[in-house]
């Protein structure tokens, strides 16, 4: 699995901390992390929590990468920008049962974790159990047990209805203001993994054409 790591301004600081964490847990299962910055306070290139949700939206409709991890100083902000976007379902995660039931019960593809609230002596131990619990699961097992088959039924239904809420990520990237586009996607790691790994054609043309 590539998991995308990716930190808004506020706490762009943490990048480093949160990035080393995420690694020891993924290379612990075989998956791969893509630090996609903020990498730091002083980062040239500035990302708001809503340019969060438009690169997580992005990255996950055309499966540049299969999980994004991100998050604010609450966790709420990102996560309701994420889940602003078709095709992307992203839990706010505060703690590692959290995590565990996320995963097993709504089988989303996108968590937010809130880095500046409650975030002190022994964060790092705290991030890694979450972690462990985000990825030693494939997803979508159900949770309790006896819970597991109306479990994924409602997954079904709640994917099938947000398919009809939202707009498809191409028509969504063509409506967007545009300079809010090219302004969240102008910068390198994003240029080189998305051109490397996008499997969308058609977005990745469209992309393309934004940043020439």
């Amino acid at each position: 699995m590539r998991i995308a790591l990716i930190n808004e301004n506020s706490q762009a600081a943490k990048n480093n901390l949160i990035y080393d964490v995420l690694c020891k847990v993924a290379n612990k299962y075989g998956d791969e992390v893509i630090n996609f910055g903020m990498f730091s306070a002083d980062d040239t290139h500035s990302l708001t929590y809503v340019k969060n949700g438009l690169l997580a939206g992005i990255l996950l409709n055309t499966k540049t990468v299969d999980f994004v991890v991100t998050g604010c100083g609450t966790g709420e902000g990102a996560m309701l920008a994420l889940n602003s976007f078709p095709n992307v379902l992203c839990g706010l995660i505060v703690d590692s049962s959290d995590a565990i039931m996320f995963r097993e019960i709504n089988d989303g593809n996108a968590v937010s974790l809130p880095f500046a609230k409650g975030f002190g002596w022994g964060a790092e131990l705290q991030l890694e159990t979450i972690f462990d619990k985000l990825l030693m699961t494939k997803g979508g097992n159900g949770y309790p047990k006896e819970r597991a088959i109306p479990e994924k039924e409602n997954k079904l239904i709640l994917d099938k209805v947000k398919s009809v809420t939202t707009k498809d990520m191409l028509t969504i990237l063509k409506e967007i203001d545009q300079d809010f586009l090219k302004s969240t996607i102008d910068y390198d790691v994003f240029k080189e993994e998305f051109f490397k790994n996008c499997k969308d054609e058609n977005i990745l043309n469209y992309i393309k054409s934004v940043l020439e």
